[in-house]
């Protein structure tokens, strides 16, 4: 293979690192257990003596179903520098599906949480031979014995493997496997069940190259994991990317409290924050707003001079309190906001906001803050080919799709699934409705399967109608659906705002109605709402934080 390829391999970018960052510390538990990268590379070159004497080879599947923390990194590039597919599964799912995908994957080791392990059934994942806990490296279950003899013998075995000591030079991880299969992901989408989807060592390759060309890190960086590391976002950016660039990377485990990330951003200080913008449009009605409402600041607000400078206080304020050293808000997952947009580009916060999905590792547009264009999802990476199914792309949106290198190779023993998923010419459809503009950036509609087709032949897109809906005073989200063609907004409300409003049991009943009137004063008139529901719960979420709008008529 070219050499110049070998050297862009992210798994030699990462080998390099690790030579290069040795005695730095490159993942840690906040408040808790750190690994410097030469503890990160001897940890996988015994993993690796563990894999090879239990008989697991190369193309083999291990599951990971466990919290972040240091260790399921640790685990993970395990699995990846040996060879082995590893079938990262969210801890939050339900424990059958956990083990009806470690079956459904094929896997025949499993890397997981000993509180999780206690609620699943091994006789459901026949194929498991060794299960190890990710929390402190023991085994919990071996079916022939010989993930037990490993460990017993492994600090004998290192060292014979290595009698002069482990060191820098021993390093060296796998470049030709780039058409290899990676990974396997399964997905908690929007609109149907999980499917695992299928990437290649090339995939990774692809997104760290763009990001590291796009999102520049130095070993003196430091990044808050927040997202799950069994998703793609996550996994991407806040694990293979940030580490391939010699980040040191801070696990907060759980989602924390306000209070607690707060703290962890002010002594991390993060040179990104990468997340969805349900977290920032809560910083946004928290914190923004509510000092932007006092009658003396929407004064002084309308005073050219002074409104830049309370500007410029607002965004320093934000930045301190996520640590001080942030360059990129980075966004992705649903759209932002438009009134929280408008907010953040007055004070000229550096943010942007992504597009992409599992299918493409994850990333299909960006754009970096100082260039993003409002309401956009920035443009095509370079390491794909994205293209707008229309007769008219800047104008009539049309389905969004994409061929490249970070592209999947289609759904894991799922051929229906992975056939209709491309089309004719091997372009990856997307499911997501978009325009793009003359500059090449992206503006996403909604997703295909969402869209409302108003009784006069309107495309309605409920994701506009909902934002709108949701810039109400109250709301914290909300999913518009179509009945009997006429549109319906189910609202989640925030009861302690209203609390602090001082809204009686009378007023708290009139929420809904005062809702629909003043969301219809900004909609169109074939997209308005002729009835708001409240819910009790919050809408369930995709790991991105994306609500799943297939639960909800």
């Amino acid at each position: 293979m070219d050499q110049n390829y070998l050297s862009k391999h992210y798994l030699w970018k990462l080998q390099e690192t690790v030579k290069g960052c040795w005695d730095k510390k490159a993942l840690c538990n906040y408040n808790g257990e750190s690994f410097t990268f030469s503890d990160l590379a001897a940890n996988i070159e015994k993993f690796h003596i563990l894999f090879e004497q239990s008989g697991i080879q190369k193309g083999d599947k291990i599951a990971i179903c466990a919290k972040n923390t240091a260790r399921w990194a640790v685990s993970f590039f395990a699995i990846n520098t040996y060879g082995a597919v590893a079938v990262p599964i969210l801890c939050d799912f339900h424990p059958d599906s956990i083990n009806h995908l470690v079956d459904h994957s094929e896997s025949i080791a499993f890397f997981v949480d000993g509180d999780i392990w206690a609620k699943l059934d091994v006789k459901k994942m026949p194929l498991v031979r060794s299960v190890v806990n990710v929390q402190d490296f023991t085994v919990l279950y071996s079916s022939d014995g010989l993930i037990e003899k490993a460990f017993a013998g492994l600090e004998a075995s290192f060292a014979a493997k290595y009698p002069s000591g482990f060191s820098r030079d021993d390093v060296v991880y796998p470049t030709d496997n780039a058409e290899d299969l990676a990974i396997i992901n399964y997905t908690s989408g929007t609109t149907s069940a999980p499917k695992g989807v299928m990437l290649k060592y090339d995939s990774f390759t692809a997104t760290v190259e763009y990001a590291q060309t796009n999102v520049k890190a130095t070993p003196d960086d430091t990044l808050v994991s927040m997202l799950p590391m069994a998703h793609m976002y996550g996994l991407a950016f806040e694990l293979t990317y940030p580490l391939c660039s010699g980040v040191t990377i801070y696990f907060l485990g759980k989602t924390p409290s306000p209070s607690l990330l707060l703290k962890a951003m002010k002594e991390v200080r993060p040179y990104m924050i990468v997340t969805v913008p349900l977290v920032m449009e809560k910083v946004y009605k928290s914190s923004l707003k509510p000092m932007l409402q006092k009658p003396s600041i929407k004064f002084a607000t309308k005073v050219p001079g002074i409104r830049g400078i309370i500007y410029k206080k607002m965004r320093e304020g934000l930045d301190a309190a996520f640590g001080g050293r942030c360059g990129h808000y980075i966004m992705g997952g649903a759209p932002l906001n438009p009134e929280v947009e408008d907010l953040f580009r007055k004070i000229k916060l550096r943010y942007t906001v992504g597009y992409g999905m599992t299918e493409a590792c994850p990333l299909l547009a960006y754009e970096d803050p100082a260039r993003f264009v409002k309401g956009s999802c920035g443009k095509p990476v370079t390491c794909a080919e994205v293209r707008i199914d229309s007769e008219d792309p800047q104008n009539i949106a049309g389905e969004i799709q994409a061929k490249g290198r970070n592209i999947c190779i289609g759904y894991f023993k799922n051929p229906e699934a992975s056939a209709g998923a491309f089309t004719e010419d091997g372009f990856l459809r997307t499911g997501d409705l978009g325009v793009m503009d003359a500059a090449g950036n992206i503006f996403i509609k909604g997703r295909s399967k969402s869209m409302i087709l108003s009784s006069n032949g309107q495309n309605i897109y409920p994701e506009e109608v909902e934002a709108v809906v949701n810039s109400q005073d109250f709301v914290v989200e909300s999913v518009v659906v179509d009945r009997a063609s006429k549109l319906v907004a189910m609202v989640y409300l925030d009861e302690d705002a209203m609390k602090k409003a001082g809204l009686d049991a009378e007023a708290v009943s009139d929420v809904p109605e005062a809702i629909r009137i003043a969301a219809n004063r900004k909609l169109p008139v074939y997209s308005q709402i002729t009835k708001v529901e409240v819910v009790p719960v919050p809408f369930e979420k995709t790991p991105k934080m994306s609500i799943k709008r297939f639960l909800y008529k």
